[in-house]
């Protein structure tokens, strides 16, 4: 990993905030904020042109923090998991002090301070939704559980007749403790417990932690495993957006659609599970390189592999567009304007059907990357029918890099996984990879040659917060096409 792509800087607590400040006003994006407990460090990382800047904050015990909610608006959640997981409080008049997570754990336990005592006696606390008044206002509540195979997640409307007014949602039912657990782990057990932090973006997952760690070991990467590492990402970007492709049919009751793109889908998977010996590639990257099966044998069947789902996607998106039926269900249907998305700091797929220019493969580039041409695929309309042809277009674009990446690969002959170095006594590092949903973060802080902290940071917290704005004018029946259009984790890493 190129170490310049984050540039850390240690702040005062008015520093940090005008920082901050600057930042929003140039309009750059905020791309997490996270603590460290132990050390009482609070860090945002912002992302600007050619680089993250890594903004720190050490405080005092007991010490507050500016809220800065105000500059960026999905900052709220943020600052709300921060201090249920690390007791370290925003200051400010408008700071939100209802509690996310929901465990039933006493207020004064905080997870990644305190010592977990043997039991913790459960207590229900009530939570407070954001009440709408007014002639003919009613709720609708939605979940936690829900009738299919999915996380919970609560959804709160206030409607009028069918038409949305607000829509507020809580989540945070499926928090797992990896964050905690990695800490309690041999380092060498890590990397599993990443790879399954969120099954859908595993590769991407894995690959930004292994970056992080080889960036604090120093430890230099095959090049045929960065080739490997890219085929890797690509696959997956494909594999939900064959997915997710198919589950808007459905939504939109378009049944051969949705028939058609599972069965390419399960075809790809089937495909992985061949080359890679998993479906989702699950462990295919580990820190120095990735460990595969026979997938260097098969590059032959992968080139046919890609000749044959181009031409399929390709049929498919002409019918999308000549179906009326259902450009009449997605054009107009859940906007997000370029104004919206660029207020909520959206990222990645989402971001790009909202004329958000923004592509890490491109704008800051890692491993093979560096030597690729990454097409953008833009939008924008910022619509439902804009987020598919976002997916149509990305599909076709990831064929592209396969098909380059392949023949580079049937040319390299060197190996792909090295050893690992050791801990270092002292040492902070992050890795940043864009997942098919857009810029995943992972963060890692070693102290007395021990991993103390590790962040992982999944898109969807960027944009649920947009799925708000995205609903609100829309009618009720439309919230499945609009959210499924998003497709965010409710569990991703400790949602």
């Amino acid at each position: 990993m190129n170490p310049a792509r984050f540039v850390a800087h240690a702040l005062s607590a008015p520093a940090w905030r005008a920082s901050l400040e600057q930042a929003a006003e140039a309009g750059d994006t905020l791309l997490c904020l996270y603590a460290d407990a132990v050390s009482c460090t609070l860090y945002a990382i912002v992302k600007r042109p050619g680089q993250h800047d890594v903004m720190s904050l050490s405080l005092a015990a007991g010490e507050d923090y500016p809220d800065i909610a105000d500059l960026y608006p999905a900052a709220d959640r943020w600052q709300r998991v921060v201090a249920e997981m690390t007791g370290l409080l925003a200051v400010g008049e408008q700071v939100d002090r209802r509690p996310w997570l929901r465990h039933g754990w006493p207020a004064s336990f905080v997870p990644l301070r305190d010592v977990p005592p043997a039991s913790l006696p459960w207590q229900d606390r009530p939570y407070n939704f954001i009440r709408v008044t007014g002639p003919g206002v009613h709720e609708i509540a939605v979940g936690p559980v829900h009738a299919g195979t999915i996380e919970p997640g609560h959804f709160r409307f206030s409607v009028v007749g069918e038409k949305v007014l607000r829509l507020e949602e809580r989540l945070g039912y499926t928090h797992k403790g990896i964050e905690w657990m990695a800490t309690q782990r041999p380092i060498e057990e890590v990397a599993p417990l990443v790879a399954r932090s969120c099954g859908d973006s595993t590769v991407a997952m894995s690959w930004a932690y292994a970056q992080a760690l080889e960036e604090i070991t120093g430890c230099a990467v095959p090049p045929a495993a960065e080739l490997w590492r890219a085929v890797l990402l690509e696959r997956e970007r494909i594999a939900n957006h064959l997915g997710d492709l198919g589950a808007l049919a459905q939504d939109a009751g378009w049944a051969l659609g949705m028939t058609w793109f599972s069965s390419l889908r399960e075809r790809w998977l089937r495909g992985q599970r061949h080359y890679f010996g998993h479906r989702l590639m699950m462990d295919c990257i580990r820190p120095g390189g990735v460990h595969l099966r026979d997938a260097p044998s098969a590059l032959h069947e992968m080139s046919a592999e890609y000749a044959h789902l181009r031409q399929e996607v390709s049929a498919l998106c002409d019918l999308y567009g000549a179906h009326e039926g259902l450009q009449e269900r997605l054009l107009g249907t859940g906007c997000l304007s370029a104004q919206q998305a660029s207020r909520c700091g959206v990222i990645g797929l989402v971001g790009r059907a909202s004329g958000q220019d923004q592509d890490l493969r491109r704008d800051l580039p890692w491993g093979i990357y560096q030597a690729l041409t990454v097409p953008v695929a833009l939008h924008g309309s910022g619509d439902v029918a804009a987020r598919v042809a976002v997916r149509f277009d990305e599909i076709q674009n990831s064929l592209l890099l396969l098909e380059e990446l392949t023949q580079r690969l049937q040319a390299e002959q060197t190996s792909t996984l090295t050893e690992l170095p050791a801990l270092p006594m002292h040492a902070c590092a992050w890795g940043a990879v864009e997942s098919w949903r857009g810029e995943l973060i992972c963060a890692l802080h070693v102290v007395a040659g021990k991993l103390t902290r590790l962040h992982l940071h999944e898109p969807s917290w960027n944009n649920w917060p947009a799925l708000e704005w995205a609903i609100m004018g829309n009618i009720v029946a439309d919230f499945p096409l609009i959210n499924k259009s998003f497709n965010l984790a409710y569990a991703g890493c400790d949602l």
